[in-house]
């Protein structure tokens, strides 16, 4: 069976150009371009319906994989398919959200929705109902007319959720979308993004620097070495009773799932300390470096 999403040896590398500082003044003079490797050689598959969390020190390449798996980026060696066809833009089969509402300040929750179904062929009453379902689905019926200052941050992140799923993508690509939010809140938008998964059967990715929201959300969770990124090893979670009324965060397997991920990543945490290694920018690089992306091969 083919899997909804595959990365076969994929490497993605960036060259940079880094200034030097010379003379009094601290002139800036441009340094012979080096090469940033962001992943390398990585490979993994992610069945359909699926629910897949990613963890791994900062700068393990994680934000740059989902770039990638969003056609934002082209690897410079391996393929990215989805659905056995390689991935090479955007498309609408796939939906980002990232740790930034993105919400625009002059509409309303229905209105920020509905702007990607405005060139759907839908009539303007069409693509209220539909934004007032997806509201609906993400807890927020009623919030129809309320303007992104009137919601909570919580509020402000449900209605990114539902207007990446308002288009009806099969593919969420999530970027440590609750990672601005308080503890409780993100608690409660855990449970309600699982509610969401097992709605609608999405293939969801999901970015996560928290070791418990790996282990509470993804069925399985890829762990990412220190740059260059590669995958280290997949931890299937196998929490019984997971669908029962109990706290599953404080069930022994998600205790000891939870330890296994910690002690994976223990080592590539301080590897990635002791190198320096910065977080990667949404361009590949670390910040004071000017970046040239390498062409694909």
């Amino acid at each position: 069976m083919t899997p909804k999403i595959s990365l076969r040896n994929v490497t993605k590398e960036f060259a940079v150009r880094q200034g030097k500082s010379s003379g009094k003044r601290r002139t800036r003079k441009q340094a012979g371009p080096s090469v940033l490797t962001a992943l390398d050689d990585l490979s993994l598959d992610v069945a359909a319906g699926e629910f897949l969390t990613l963890v791994g020190p900062s700068g393990s390449g994680k934000t740059t994989l989902l770039d990638l798996l969003a056609g934002l980026s082209r690897p410079t060696s391996g393929s990215v398919l989805v659905d056995g066809k390689e991935v090479t833009a955007p498309g609408p089969d796939r939906a980002v959200v990232f740790q930034q509402y993105a919400l625009f300040p002059w509409r309303t929750a229905s209105a920020n929705v509905s702007i990607g179904l405005e060139n759907s062929g839908l009539s303007r009453k069409e693509r209220a109902a539909k934004a007032s379902e997806f509201l609906d689905l993400v807890g927020l019926a009623g919030f129809e007319d309320r303007y992104p200052h009137e919601l909570s941050g919580g509020m402000k992140q449900r209605v990114a959720i539902a207007r990446s799923l308002a288009y009806e993508p099969d593919i969420l690509l999530m970027d440590e979308p609750f990672a601005a939010l308080d503890a409780q809140t993100r608690e409660q938008l855990q449970d309600e993004l699982l509610r969401i998964w097992k709605a609608t059967g999405k293939t969801i990715v999901f970015i996560t620097h928290g070791i418990d929201e790996a282990v509470y959300l993804g069925q399985r969770v890829a762990v990412l070495s220190a740059r260059p990124g590669r995958l280290k090893e997949f931890v299937a979670i196998n929490i019984p009773d997971r669908d029962g009324e109990g706290d599953v965060r404080s069930h022994p397997a998600f205790v000891e799932h939870r330890h296994q991920l910690w002690s994976l990543l223990h080592d590539e945490v301080r590897l990635a300390q002791d190198s320096g290694h910065r977080k990667i920018l949404p361009d590949g690089t670390a910040p004071d470096e000017q970046p040239q992306e390498r062409s694909a091969a």
